[in-house]
């Protein structure tokens, strides 16, 4: 049964520095960013924002471009600005009816927007672009806090780099298939996303966000945002306070009262529970206050009579005879987002939210994952991880800990709370691995190296001893060597430098070589050069891996090839 709408659950994302809280604090007319150390958004929270808030900082907007106001408020989940939060899940999509995706309009699209771009999209959840840091423009002139009066108002050379930027901007998004404009242009709200320049310093553009909010939300998610009767939320956070563990948590279905009993998903089934005491958070972030009972949307504090662990990010719902089935629907969902390979990776993350925001962008990089879970990186995950292929001992760890006592051993360990640096730290990690791989292959064939002979004769023969340069490559012992015209001089000896025996010399080392066999004044000359002799096999093989050589070795493998396809054309083709 309908119980008419709720308010609508808002995320804020975007890009690290973008100003995404700075925006969100502007909204809600709260100071968070200040407090956060570095800016960065530390823990999760939610903001009620009544009707009359809305009206209040929007209100003459409205009245502008005619909208009227029929929701009860808005509910604002502010989420790490560092994490890929917009992955907090209920049942059925998204935890966000809606997102305000905020962008440095002077950087444009970063890595971490696009990976916002991809799970707004994976997850169908309609959303709006805040355009921040106008006031940063060279010259912008801030006269008005509507963004739209504020544009006309610049000078002309001020207007033009704004729309320079502004439609430089639209066709990026354009790349990653979003039609957008910006809002006093669109006439088809279903065809563009929403674009509102604005400055979180200012305040300009803030009051045009949150009628934009107010029009989207009432035009196309009055399905979404109608109230069912049974209770459903999805927990949040678990803290500790004292003695006493309590789940900060979203209702975002139905009502919850004290004493309800409620099922919690888990990877092992579900937690059956009652609630012990519950809190619902107050408008405008001002604290929680006790309740007995709470309507959707909501942001609460309850504390549970439930003695297994709670995990971050898990749904719930009020038990109303239908156990079975609620387990039943848990468990479908939970395997259908945690679905792993049969080898791979391990990874964790603080919570199922941002457990299946690394999963889904990893699968996006085709990175397997043998196992996913939730919680700190621990001493039995080291463990797993070490029996894993070579390739495959690695862990990633998302905004988690690594337990002190847990030794690495042979097992590589990537933690970072950027989920984006995450997995780039890790690409690149796999792409010298794999360099290192091929690299050792290419070690077994004969080395390539090009060598110049110098005028220090110090036998003439049995064997030759004589001083050369290393002119490109790596001349190890027992090399073959040729000259320009393809005949076989012999296989170094022996190599000295500074009278001690060495086993390789590089580019630039001068040094003696010992040749067997060889009369230096009938087979050599001062000032001539000698290369490596290498099969065909060798030559394809160093030609295929070109990508490891360095700029000289591939010189030299060049003029190999010449030399020898003077006798044979099709030598190595």
């Amino acid at each position: 049964m309908i119980k008419g709408i709720r308010q609508p659950i808002i995320t804020v994302c975007g890009h690290v520095d973008h100003g995404k809280t700075s925006i969100l604090d502007r909204i809600r007319g709260t100071n968070v960013a200040e407090k956060e150390a570095g800016g960065i958004t530390q823990k999760i929270s939610f903001t009620m924002m009544p009707k009359e808030t809305i009206e209040e900082r929007a209100g003459d907007v409205m009245k502008k471009f005619n909208i009227p106001l029929e929701i009860p408020g808005f509910l604002f989940i502010d989420t790490p600005g560092h994490a890929a939060f917009t992955n907090l899940r209920k049942r059925g999509g998204s935890l966000a009816d809606l997102a305000v995706l905020v962008v440095d309009i002077n950087e444009g699209i970063k890595p971490q927007t696009a990976e916002v771009l991809q799970i707004l999209k994976s997850n169908k959840t309609p959303f709006i672009i805040a355009l921040n840091k106008v006031d940063n423009i060279s010259g912008w002139q801030s006269k008005s806090k509507l963004a739209y009066e504020n544009i006309e108002k610049q000078p002309l050379n001020i207007k033009q780099i704004f729309e320079e930027k502004l439609y430089t901007f639209i066709g990026a998004l354009n790349s990653y298939k979003f039609d957008a404009e910006l809002y006093t242009k669109i006439s088809d709200f279903t065809k563009n996303i929403v674009i509102v320049p604005c400055s979180a310093r200012t305040g300009e553009g803030i009051s045009e966000i949150i009628a934009m909010l107010v029009a989207l939300s009432q035009k196309f998610l009055k399905e979404r945002i109608s109230v069912k009767e049974q209770g459903k939320g999805v927990i949040l956070e678990v803290k500790k306070d004292k003695s006493i563990n309590y789940a900060e948590a979203i209702l975002y279905d139905g009502t919850l009262k004290l004493n309800d009993e409620i099922a919690i998903a888990s990877f092992d089934g579900i937690i059956k529970t009652k609630i012990r005491s519950m809190s619902e958070a107050l408008p405008l972030s001002k604290g929680f206050r006790p309740a007995e009972e709470v309507k959707a949307a909501a942001g609460i504090r309850i504390q549970t009579t439930a003695k297994e662990e709670i995990l971050p990010g898990m749904p719930f719902q009020i038990i109303q005879g239908n156990e079975k089935e609620i387990e039943k629907e848990f468990k479908k969902e939970l395997k259908q987002e945690i679905s792993t390979s049969d080898s791979g990776i391990i990874i964790k993350a603080e919570s199922l939210g941002s457990l299946e925001a690394l999963l889904f962008l990893l699968k996006q990089k085709q990175i397997k994952v043998v196992y996913a879970g939730i919680g700190s990186i621990t001493k039995k995950d080291i463990y797993s991880a070490s029996a894993n292929a070579d390739a495959d001992k690695v862990i990633l760890g998302f905004n988690v800990n690594v337990e002190e006592d847990a030794e690495t051993k042979d097992v590589k360990i990537f933690a970072n709370d950027v989920v984006y640096k995450l997995i780039e730290d890790f690409e690149k990690y796999r792409e010298e691995k794999q360099k290192e791989t091929e690299r050792e292959k290419l070690e077994e064939l004969p080395s390539l190296v090009k060598i110049l002979i110098l005028p220090y004769v110090f036998r003439n023969s049995n064997p030759a001893i004589f001083g050369i340069r290393v002119e490109g490559g790596v001349l190890r012992q027992n090399i073959e060597l040729i000259n320009k015209g393809d005949e076989k001089i012999a296989r170094v000896k022996a190599m000295q430098h500074e009278k001690a025996n060495i086993k390789e010399a590089g580019k630039g080392k001068e040094i003696a070589v010992s040749l067997p066999g060889v009369n230096f004044e009938r087979q050599l000359e001062k000032g001539q050069f000698l290369y490596s002799n290498l099969s065909e096999f060798a030559f394809r093989k160093f030609k295929d891996n070109k990508e490891l050589l360095s700029q000289d070795e591939i010189k030299v493998l060049q003029e190999i090839a010449e030399i020898k396809r003077r006798k044979n054309p099709t030598w190595g083709i």
